[in-house]
């Protein structure tokens, strides 16, 4: 989860014809701190008689370098959700969590290689510069068999209702991670505050329905910066208390395992924190060296230093805490010390500028399928209601989850982000190399080997977030 401004891809709608591929040009945009836009077009004129490289045909006013892709990638995938890996540890216990941790990131990493190298097949094949994830998935259905070109735009469109509800689901996880934090911090002060939890989702739901009316990237820039800044400040601080409490604990009262009915929480809270795949495509395509891929490319640099991280984090936490962990680590900070109280501040602002911020992904997507048949003149009025609307939907959502940020965590893990993360791009392999599976089958055993772990986070973690619902 980010709590950053999303490199988001703003594409326009183009149909991919395989015979006239003379026709065909994308337009990325990508808007953030340090690069404006990203235009990608094809020349006729391109010698065929030398390989095609989508590196050499993308103009970019402000590509980015090895070290800005790895920063954006870092940026994406270590957020908010660090927060609830020790929750992990404690499901799995300190060994596991360890090994699993591991072992789900190389998963993760896996799957978004396979995405990369799908996009920069089609690429190749149709001489685009770059595609985005939802036009990868429609290029690949036109570019695979010829029973499965009519579902192209199915395959898009999925994409993108994935992607949607992705980010309305994560932005209801921030709701329930703000009021929670807010709960505490006035809680102490003022008991009753502690179960008010439903009365603060409101004041949140009438100021975002506010700050969402923002509609430019630009300049939601402040907010990213606040963003930063005090979710960074309240990481510190928190890892000085956990450090603070390691001193007080030995190895030996912590569990270095579990029994097997943690695994299914354990895996899809890491999923949840871990999988940034939606910023994948777009720091991909902001880059004009084929240095993403490979070893020692962009995604295995960036993803082995997440792993890592995850990793110390997840290990302190539950060790400083044990079984008392809660689903973010915040929320055992000490209630009576200020800097303590000073986190829950600090963290529920840098969540709430990071809902702004991720909340434009959702409504770029819905608005351009809706702008076509808004009458004129009322784009305006219908892009507020829309907005409130969607705003409403969201908390809606957090206010069903109540209390329960833990399962919510879990229900994003097992449900969105494995879809994802894990389905479409093991889904898109398949019918990209639909007549080339390699010898013995491989690349379709593997893929369905990520199809397993797909189906078992889905329904294992699915379950067990529900039975906690219930608890």
């Amino acid at each position: 989860m980010l709590f950053h401004i999303f490199n988001i891809n703003k594409m326009t709608k183009t149909k991919v014809d395989l015979s006239s591929i003379s026709n065909f040009n994308s337009t990325t945009t990508l808007t953030k701190n340090d690069q404006n836009q990203l235009s990608t077009q094809v020349s006729v004129e391109s010698n065929l008689d030398q390989p095609y490289n989508p590196y050499d045909h993308r103009t970019l006013q402000h590509p980015n370098t090895y070290t800005g892709a790895l920063i954006h990638i870092l940026k994406g995938s270590l957020g908010s959700g660090l927060l609830a890996v020790p929750r992990a540890f404690m499901s799995a216990g300190l060994l596991v969590g360890v090994i699993g941790t591991m072992v789900v990131g190389f998963i993760c990493t896996y799957a978004i290689h396979l995405l990369v190298m799908a996009s920069k097949r089609v690429c190749t094949d149709l001489k685009i510069g770059s595609l985005g994830f939802a036009e990868t998935a429609e290029a690949v259905f036109i570019h695979g068999p010829d029973q499965l070109k009519k579902f192209s735009q199915v395959a898009r469109l999925f994409v993108e209702i994935s992607l949607t509800m992705t980010h309305f689901v994560g932005n209801a996880v921030y709701v329930v991670f703000i009021s929670e934090s807010i709960a505490k911090l006035v809680g102490f002060y003022h008991p009753p505050a502690l179960y008010w939890g439903q009365y603060f989702k409101l004041v949140i739901l009438f100021l975002l329905i506010i700050f969402c009316q923002i509609r430019e990237l630009k300049h939601l820039v402040p907010f990213s910066f606040i963003a930063n800044v005090t979710m960074t400040l309240a990481l510190v601080i928190t890892g000085y208390y956990m450090i603070k409490e390691l001193t007080h604990v030995e190895i030996k009262e912590r569990k270095l395992a579990t029994d097997i009915y943690g695994i299914p929480t354990f895996f899809t809270t890491v999923l949840f924190a871990m999988e940034g795949i939606g910023t994948i495509m777009p720091v991909e395509n902001s880059m004009v060296e084929d240095r993403f891929t490979g070893c020692p490319g962009v995604l295995n640099t960036a993803m082995t230093s997440v792993v890592a991280f995850y990793t110390i984090i997840g290990f302190c936490g539950y060790f400083a805490y044990g079984d008392k962990t809660a689903a973010t680590i915040t929320i055992n900070l000490p209630d009576d010390e200020i800097l303590a109280q000073s986190v829950q501040a600090l963290i529920s602002l840098g969540i709430f500028f990071t809902f702004m911020l991720q909340y434009y992904v959702p409504i770029d997507i819905t608005w351009r399928r809706m702008q076509p048949y808004v009458p004129e003149g009322k784009e305006n009025l219908v892009q507020v209601i829309w907005r409130t609307l969607t705003v409403s939907f969201i908390v809606g959502i957090a206010a069903a989850a109540g209390d329960k940020l833990g399962p919510l965590i879990d229900v994003m893990g097992a449900i969105f982000f494995s879809t994802l993360g894990i389905f479409i791009p093991a889904a898109l392999d398949i019918v990209l190399y639909w007549k080339t599976w390699g010898r013995f089958y491989w690349i379709l055993l593997s893929d369905f080997c990520l199809m397993g772990v797909f189906v078992f986070g889905l329904t294992a973690g699915t379950y067990y977030a529900v039975l906690n619902f219930m608890i």
